[in-house]
């Protein structure tokens, strides 16, 4: 279960972030997490709900948006969805199709008092 880790390093950026300005109290971590990313959100949000307990984030609650696969032809631009097999552009039919969203994974923001 690599979520563990996940929330780990999760939490060491939301604890540095809160140091550095001064917060008692993380009231929310909201993160991104492409469709593509290999992370289940429950496990995240289980693991990191088990390792916040004693933190400034104890109360924290982790938000989740998932970001959809998304692709562009670099011959047409044409965006399309990349949640399935895409083997061509819709288009133009081009093969040249590069993933624009999808793999990210990274705090978006934080609240805290």
């Amino acid at each position: 279960m690599h979520e563990l880790s996940i929330a780990q390093s999760l939490l060491g950026i939301v604890l540095q972030e809160a140091g550095r300005h001064g917060a008692n109290r993380v009231t929310k971590v909201a993160v991104k997490i492409g469709a593509l990313a290999s992370v289940v959100p429950s496990s995240l949000t289980f693991s990191f709900d088990l390792i916040k307990e004693g933190t400034p984030a104890a109360d924290a609650v982790l938000e989740i948006e998932r970001v959809p696969a998304m692709g562009i032809c670099r011959a047409c631009g044409a965006r399309m969805d990349m949640s399935g097999l895409v083997e061509a552009c819709p288009d133009c039919g081009s093969k040249e199709i590069e993933l624009s969203s999808g793999q990210e994974l990274y705090v978006d923001h934080i609240e805290a008092e």
